[in-house]
């Protein structure tokens, strides 16, 4: 969230800032939240001002009684000004509650070199790493590829689980794995700490970590308990550190989540959504980082190079875009989307890089100093990148290193942790 200081301070910058977006309801509540917080303030002003009235009475009385001199309508009044100072402090409770949800629905500011846009269609392209191979016949689809080998199962997965559902076989399940072991040990080498984090999240650091609509879009809910599935294991990560101060001499702290995903992906109408591409359940590697506030947008290129260096390790094509303002969330600052190139010519999005600089910190009081002893400096910078999401990057991986006879060549980084295997083949 953002500092309400600052929108105090600087209401016409970060107006401006919030005008890139081009959407009228986010304006519509960010003065909302400059009505609520005058009102807030007004009463705040006005508690203080009967506490000062209260405490004056209650000298007062004390000087009253050394002078042995009638106190009792001093005391009927201190006991006027308590009731109406705490009806005032209820009332403030209440108006500090309603400015902090409305705060927690106004988008972080973004970084000057967000391209101004609608929406995916207007992401600006920044690379593109890799070209198709030339396969001399008509390449097939993943999932076609699979069935025909016998190594996925939709049909019994959506009989007893319903649609977005996959039972993965012998090979694709192995290769899912191989996938998660070479990213976390590439990650490891590259200083990460791996974190298998809770699978499950109370709703309060839910709330710290992502967009408020997200609850009904894309989280399940565990019913009968103050519970969430995890969409991701970027969410458990950020609220680790959740009501506590770091020690910058510690940064930057490196964690390389490895996880199931969950998501409902209500609202997906329209998008891509063949076989393995946007399934309720997947496995992901993901980055994350705490840093000092100077340090995060080096690390969030690091944290790209990193990513991209997997997939051309895993020698599949892709580019890299700039997120447009209206397709960038309200969490982040600025978003890299890397996006895979699959058989059919098209590049979908395989993973985000996003800086979300003190605006989860802050929503989750996670805090910093800058050494034992020194007093808290600030909040600290949070940031976060898809290493490998396997679904999708088996995808490619099928697509692009199929054989005329249906076979897959699994590439040459992989082979170690396919037990030596080169070719996935119908047994």
């Amino acid at each position: 969230m953002l500092d309400i200081r600052l929108i105090r301070e600087k209401t016409a910058e970060v107006r401006k800032n919030l005008a890139r977006r081009k959407d009228k309801g986010i304006l519509d509540r960010f003065d909302a939240v400059l009505k609520k917080d005058e009102k807030y303030r007004k009463t705040l002003y006005q508690v203080e001002q009967l506490r000062k009235e209260r405490n004056a009475k209650s000298l007062l009385i004390n000087k009253l009684k050394k002078e042995k001199k009638d106190f009792k309508k001093v005391i009927l009044e201190v006991k006027k000004v308590g009731q109406d100072q705490a009806k005032k402090e209820e009332e403030l409770l209440k108006m500090k509650a309603g400015l902090w949800n409305e705060l927690l629905r106004i988008p972080n500011l973004m970084h000057e070199s967000v391209p101004v846009g609608k929406d995916e269609n207007d992401n600006k392209e920044v690379k593109r790493v890799g070209k198709l191979p030339k396969f001399g016949f008509k390449p097939k689809n993943h999932f076609e590829l699979a069935e025909a080998l016998g190594i996925i199962d939709s049909e019994r997965a959506n009989k007893v689980a319903g649609h977005g559902f996959f039972y993965l076989k012998g090979d694709l399940a192995m290769l899912d794995f191989a996938l998660q072991k070479f990213t976390i040990d590439f990650l490891v080498k590259r200083g990460f700490m791996v974190i298998e984090p809770p699978l499950m999240l109370r709703r309060k650091p839910y709330e710290g970590v992502t967009d408020l609509d997200d609850f009904e879009n894309v989280m399940y809910k565990i019913d009968k308990d103050d519970l969430y599935l995890i969409a991701t294991s970027e969410h458990p990560m950020a609220a680790y550190y959740m009501n506590e101060v770091l020690n910058a001499k510690e940064f930057p702290i490196k964690f390389c989540g490895i996880s199931p995903c969950f998501r409902r992906e209500v609202g997906s109408h329209g998008k891509y959504t063949k076989g393995l591409f946007r399934m309720h359940q997947f496995n992901k590697i993901e980055q994350f980082v705490f840093c000092h506030p100077k340090d995060s947008w080096k690390i969030h290129e690091e944290l790209q190079k990193n990513c991209e260096d997997l997939y051309k390790a895993l020698e599949i094509p892709y580019r890299v875009v700039n997120v447009c303002t209206g397709d960038l969330g309200i969490i982040a600052a600025k978003k890299y989307d890397t996006e895979i190139l699959m058989a059919d010519g098209q590049y979908r999005e395989v993973g985000s890089n996003s800086n979300c600089t003190d605006y989860q910190a802050r929503r989750l009081n996670i805090r910093y100093k800058e050494g034992e002893g020194k007093t808290v400096a600030g909040f600290a910078h949070t940031l976060n990148n898809t290493a490998i999401a396997t679904s999708r990057t088996m995808i490619a991986l099928l697509e692009n290193n199929q054989n005329k006879d249906g076979s897959i060549n699994i590439p040459k980084v992989l082979q170690p942790y396919m037990n030596g295997k080169k070719k996935i083949v119908k047994n």
